[in-house]
């Protein structure tokens, strides 16, 4: 089981696109002065826990996602001419296989970058980082993203990243989500449901102090990992009055709490999760229980990936089509395409001069990047003192069965997520 932390970016500006030379267009073409790639191939690894105990497609989607750009990207002539090849090591979810996978990667087959890292548990991180290795757009499931120098996240940081977590082992959140479901949707009571195991009590436990920051009435609910009861606190929820429910559970667990919530009769205005559970999948996991499907909200730090009416997000699942994992999007898949987007701006930057130090040179710049839009600002400056408050925006999205023509979809709520900003309390946790 894990749970996925999401620390949402400051908002700002970038570079305009005509600096990172061959990119896609607005409708997945190949750009003007494009062809095929020649030179020797640059050589990037992907690790991914696709076999963990979570399940196997968990872990999946920002493989897949960076698969497909690399694809699309090779067919438009790779990075100023090179092919890049990509390498893949499915870690199994623990620490040994994922050494076993840096060992592979790094030492073995000489990868110049790892892109899109998806580790339950990412124990080779100190290596990786040992090794000078860039490690771009990686998925922060655990503290690593903010600890080592050279690992980059998806959602950028600005934890000084000297080799110990955050700031004096402590990393920090913000409220931003709770404040907006009280300020949109008047939300006052909220739920929060978590397994009697580690990880899940210690998520739990951050999204509880979130909550009561933000003046809600907070109804903690624990269920047995052994033996969940999801019958009895579906129950409880529905005694205890709740507007909303959050959790720090997995997807098969959040199915069968809804599939009880349904069954009880116990309605919300929302069931929020995160962005590791915003995919196409909702339709068939949450299939026997659709008042509380439709009552679905995601939030995170990048464009929902059923907005079709923005050119990056249909450049993204244009490249999906028919690719393997494109058959069922997900909001992971795009952030794993953003990774490899990242990672391509910063070689190309290099020009016929590629060397690892020009490509984090890049990364380090400090000016905020977004994927053509995909992403929230996120940037590289480290901060010797963590901040009291941040302003942090939030891409906000509703499942509806009704949506695209009655096949169902995410549909986002509170305007663009550039807008939807709020100034909030970063609260500290230890990981």
């Amino acid at each position: 089981m894990a749970a996925v932390l999401i620390v949402t970016a400051a908002c700002g500006s970038r570079l305009p696109e005509s600096e990172f030379g061959q990119r896609p267009s607005a409708n997945g073409t190949a750009s003007p002065g494009t062809g095929t790639a020649h030179g020797p191939p640059v050589k990037v690894g992907i690790i991914t826990s696709a076999t963990s105990a979570v399940g196997g497609a968990a872990f999946t989607g920002p493989r897949d996602g960076a698969r497909a750009w690399f694809d699309a990207l090779n067919a438009r002539g790779g990075i100023n001419g090179r092919p890049v090849q990509v390498l893949t090591c499915d870690d199994g979810g623990s620490g040994v296989g994922n050494n076993e996978c840096v060992h592979r990667l790094v030492d073995e087959d000489k990868v110049f970058a790892l892109v899109a890292t998806t580790a339950l548990d990412y124990a080779g991180a100190p290596r990786v980082s040992a090794e000078g290795v860039p490690d771009i757009g990686g998925q922060p499931i655990g503290p690593a993203y903010d600890t080592y120098p050279h690992l980059y996240s998806i959602y950028g940081s600005q934890a000084p990243r000297r080799g110990e977590p955050g700031w004096d082992g402590r990393l920090y959140g913000g409220t931003e989500v709770y404040r907006w479901f009280k300020r949109e949707q008047g939300a006052r009571t909220a739920a929060v449901v978590s397994y009697n195991q580690a990880s899940s009590a210690a998520y739990a436990q951050l999204i509880t102090r979130g909550l009561k920051a933000e003046g809600y009435k907070v109804v903690n609910e624990e269920v047995d990992f052994a033996l969940p009861n999801f019958q009895a606190v579906a129950a409880d929820l529905r005694s205890q009055g709740a507007d909303l429910v959050f959790d720090a559970m997995d997807t098969h667990g959040n199915a069968r709490l809804c599939q009880a919530m349904d069954a009880v009769g116990a309605k919300v205005t929302a069931k929020v999760t995160n962005v590791q559970n915003w995919s196409d999948s909702v339709a068939e996991d949450y299939k026997d229980s659709p008042t509380c499907r439709n009552a679905l909200w995601a939030t995170g730090s990048s464009r929902n990936y059923d907005d079709t009416g923005n050119a990056a997000v249909r450049a993204f699942r244009q490249g999906m089509r028919g690719h393997a994992g494109g058959d069922r999007l997900s909001q992971w898949e795009l952030e794993g395409w953003a990774a490899a987007m990242w990672f391509t701006d910063a070689a190309t930057s290099c020009g016929n001069r590629l060397t690892r130090a020009c490509v984090e040179r890049f990364m380090n710049r400090g000016v905020p990047w977004t994927a053509d839009g995909l992403l929230l600002p996120a940037s590289f400056t480290p901060e010797d003192a963590p901040p009291r408050t941040r302003r942090n925006c939030l891409s906000v999205a509703r499942w509806s069965d009704d949506a695209h023509d009655g096949r169902g979809g995410w549909v986002t709520q509170g305007g663009d997520m550039t807008r939807n900003c709020v100034t909030v309390p970063q609260l500290p946790y230890r990981p």
